[in-house]
């Protein structure tokens, strides 16, 4: 029986025998260069050792052993020969060992499992261990307890009400849903952070609510594009699909900061300034609906 550590029967032989009967070149497998060990392609491995091949296209991944075991789960139950029912189990809870503060949810992603049973396994596995963080399906780390986040929400909204729930809740690293919770107590009156919670944060319970007068004046906060699309950059959806790929490598050439477009105004023509100011708002107009129909859609998924 050749090995695969994610498949407790190892690799199929009678699947690696149909790869060996392919007309043409399989894909590359993944390799972990670190270790040189095989992250993806074990049966197109072994379909190559049949038919006598002595090279291999192959792809290296470069990444925490963490991240590579959560890309080889993601890739061996989404594609080739689906993990087992039992395989998929065993491999949440290796996800779960490998970093315990990955969420139900991203786990229940990574390994085609309902989250209710991540929840379940994850109980068995950490046996009571104490997380106070999260890691979510966006790769973001957020506090288990929203108190904080809550609090960072209600002063944004408080400040500039009308900013989008998206970039409320991408400001204070908490869900759109509680953005949208914290948004509707501010225009109550009421504290962002219910009495029980903030109990639980260590906070006094039966302070007065802050009115929304008590927040400090407006003020313009710009957001850091240069971090937002680092973020992106690191985020295992976009990293490891081609799609992904291809919309941060678009993103990436048209992202800008400021002293960037001032600079280059500076070299402009003054007979072409009306015309670059013509293209400008347009692509600000054409920016600003993407970005509407964004928050519109992080909304519904808030909701749902």
């Amino acid at each position: 029986m050749d090995a695969d550590p994610l498949r407790a029967n190892g690799v199929d032989p009678e699947h690696a025998r149909l790869l060996a009967q392919v007309a043409g070149e399989l894909p590359p497998i993944l390799v972990n260069k670190a270790t040189m060990s095989v992250i993806d392609g074990m049966h197109r491995l072994r379909a190559a050792q049949l038919n006598g091949v002595s090279t291999l296209a192959v792809r290296f991944f470069q990444g925490s052993d963490a991240d590579a075991l959560q890309l080889a789960v993601s890739a061996n139950v989404t594609h080739g020969l689906p993990l087992s029912l039992a395989d998929r189990r065993a491999a949440v809870r290796r996800l779960i060992r490998a970093e315990p503060r990955l969420a139900d949810r991203a786990v229940a992603t990574i390994a085609g499992l309902a989250p209710a049973t991540v929840a379940a396994i994850r109980a068995d596995v950490q046996d009571g261990a104490e997380i106070t963080e999260r890691i979510g399906r966006d790769g973001r780390v957020r506090p288990l307890s929203t108190a904080e986040g809550r609090r960072v929400a209600g002063e944004v909204i408080a400040r500039q009400p009308q900013t989008p729930l998206r970039e409320v809740a991408r400001a204070a690293g908490i869900s759109v849903g509680t953005a949208r919770d914290v948004r509707s107590r501010v225009r109550a009156g009421r504290d962002p952070v219910p009495a029980g919670q903030a109990a639980r944060s260590g906070r006094l319970v039966n302070r007065p609510a802050r009115a929304v007068t008590g927040y400090p004046p407006a003020t313009a906060v710009p957001a850091d594009t240069g971090v937002l699309l680092e973020g992106l950059r690191r985020d295992p959806s976009l990293r490891y699909s081609e799609a992904g790929r291809h919309f941060l490598q678009f993103l990436g050439t048209r992202v800008v900061e400021p002293g960037q477009l001032r600079e280059a105004a500076r070299e402009l023509p003054p007979h072409c300034a009306i015309v670059v100011a013509r293209i400008a708002r347009e692509c600000a107009r054409t920016w600003m609906g993407m970005a509407e129909a964004l928050d519109r859609e992080a909304e519904h998924a808030g909701r749902g």
